[in-house]
C-alpha cells in the first residue's frame, strides 16, 4: 500500500507538470500527423516506409522478418501487412507483401491458398487479369474448394472475353456451392456472354466464306477473260522475272492473285467487282489530261460500256473549270493507253468497250486500275505529246 513519502513524490511529479513543458509531447499542430505514424493509430499503410519517419513501424517489421520466426509466421504476418495495404486500396504494396509471404515457403498449404487468392484479388484490382487468372488457379490447385478463388477465376476469365471458361470456372464451383449467389450472377453473364460470343464467331465465319466465294469467283472472271496484270501485283519469288523469254511481261501465277492485288491504288479504296446479276466486271478507271495535269477517276465503269459513254456525261452540259477554252468536246477527244515496256501509246476508239481494251495483248493493269491518256485530236499539245512516241491503233 502507497506511504504518505509515495504520494509526495506523485504530487511532486504532477506539480512539475504545471511549470515545465513535457519535452517529448505531440506538436499541437501537427499533433495528428505525428499520432498517424504509430502503427497502432495508424488509418492507411505508407507508401514508402522512412525508419526516421516511422521508426515503430520498422521496429515492427523487423520483428516480422526476425529469422528466429517461423516461415508460417513470417508468412502469416506479411499476409496480415497485405490485408493492410489491400483494405487502404494500395492493391501493388499488397501484391508486393502477398508475394513476399509466399517467397517464406510455408508448408502451410491452406495459407499458400490464401494469399495466392489475395494477390489474385490484388491483381484484379491493378487490372493485371491474367496475373490474377494465374494466381487464382494456383489458389485452386492447392485447395479445390476455396470459394473466393473460384469466383475470382470466374470473373477474370469473363474479363479476359473467355466466356466458356467462366462457365466452367461457376460450374466447378456450383457444384460445391450451390446457393452462392455471386457464382450464379458470374454464371448467367457468362452464358449469355458466351452465346452472344458464339453467333457472332458463326456471322463472321459465314461472312468469311461467303467474301471467299466471291473472291474466287472474280478472280475467274478476270482469268475467264484473258485480262493481264503487271508481274507487283502478286506474290514475286527470287527466281521470278519481269517477263517472260519472248520479252513479253509475265503473267505467270495470275491464279495466285489476291483480292488485295486488285484493289485500286486510288485513296477511293474502289476495286473491281463481279456484278451477280448480269455477270459484268465493273471497273474503278483512270482517266488522264496531261496537257492540265489533271484526271477523272471512274469508280464503277462496266467492262461492256464504251469510253464514249462516260466522255459525254463527263463533258456533256457542264464542262470542267479547267477547260477554259472549251476544247474538250467528245467527239474530238482521243484516248490512248501506255505500254510502258515498249514504250508505246496504243489509241483506243471512244466506242469500243472497256473490255475490248482490256483484253488487247499489250494492255497491263496496272494497281488494280487500268488508265487510259486523254487528248484534245489535233491539239499543238496532242502534236507535240505523241511527236516523240510510237503509235498503233487499237486492233
Amino acid at each position: 500500500m502507497a506511504n504518505d513519502s509515495d504520494d509526495d513524490v506523485m504530487d511532486a511529479f504532477i506539480d512539475k507538470f504545471k511549470t515545465e513543458k513535457y519535452k517529448n509531447a505531440f506538436n499541437e499542430e501537427t499533433w495528428e500527423e505525428e499520432m498517424d505514424r504509430i502503427p497502432i493509430f495508424m488509418t492507411k499503410a505508407p507508401d514508402e516506409i522512412d525508419p526516421k519517419k516511422y521508426p515503430e513501424l520498422v521496429a515492427l517489421q523487423s520483428m516480422i522478418h526476425d529469422e528466429d520466426r517461423t516461415p508460417e509466421e513470417k508468412a502469416e504476418d506479411l499476409k496480415n501487412e497485405g490485408t493492410s495495404y489491400f483494405k487502404a486500396k494500395k492493391y501493388k504494396q499488397a501484391a508486393m507483401s502477398y508475394t513476399a509471404a509466399l517467397v517464406m515457403k510455408s508448408k502451410n498449404q491452406d495459407l499458400n491458398a490464401v494469399l495466392f487468392s489475395n494477390r489474385a484479388a490484388a491483381h484484379f484490382h491493378l487490372g493485371n487479369m491474367r496475373s490474377a487468372l494465374n494466381d487464382a488457379t494456383a489458389a485452386k490447385k492447392l485447395k479445390p474448394d476455396h470459394l473466393k478463388a473460384l469466383v475470382r477465376g470466374a470473373q477474370c476469365c469473363t474479363e479476359l472475353r473467355n466466356f466458356g471458361e467462366a462457365l466452367k470456372w461457376c460450374d466447378e464451383g456450383l457444384k460445391l456451392y450451390p446457393t452462392d449467389r455471386k457464382l450464379q450472377e458470374l454464371r448467367a453473364t457468362a452464358d449469355k456472354n458466351n452465346r452472344v460470343s458464339d453467333r457472332d464467331a458463326r456471322k463472321a465465319k459465314a461472312k468469311q466464306k461467303k467474301l471467299l466465294g466471291e473472291k474466287e469467283a472474280l478472280l475467274k472472271a478476270v482469268q475467264d477473260r484473258g485480262i493481264k496484270f503487271l508481274p507487283s501485283v502478286r506474290p514475286r519469288c527470287s527466281s521470278d522475272s519481269d517477263d517472260d523469254e519472248d520479252g513479253e511481261p509475265s503473267t505467270r501465277g495470275l491464279s495466285q492473285l489476291s483480292l488485295d492485288g486488285l484493289n485500286s491504288g486510288e485513296v477511293t479504296g474502289a476495286q473491281v467487282y463481279l456484278n451477280q446479276e448480269d455477270g459484268a466486271l465493273y471497273w474503278p478507271v483512270l482517266f488522264l489530261y496531261p496537257e492540265h495535269q489533271q484526271s477523272d477517276f471512274i469508280s464503277t465503269f462496266c467492262e461492256n460500256h464504251c469510253f464514249l459513254d462516260h466522255l459525254t456525261v463527263m463533258f456533256g452540259e457542264e464542262l470542267p473549270p479547267w477547260d477554259t477554252d472549251h476544247k474538250y468536246c467528245p467527239s474530238d477527244l482521243q484516248l490512248f493507253f501506255e505500254d510502258e515496256q515498249k514504250e508505246t501509246l496504243y489509241q483506243v476508239d471512244s466506242q469500243t468497250s472497256l473490255l475490248r481494251a482490256l483484253q488487247h495483248q499489250r494492255y497491263f493493269v496496272k494497281a488494280g486500275t487500268p488508265s487510259f491518256i486523254v487528248l484534245v485530236k489535233g491539239s499543238p499539245f496532242c502534236k507535240q505529246y505523241l511527236s516523240d512516241k510510237k503509235v498503233h491503233s487499237l486492233k
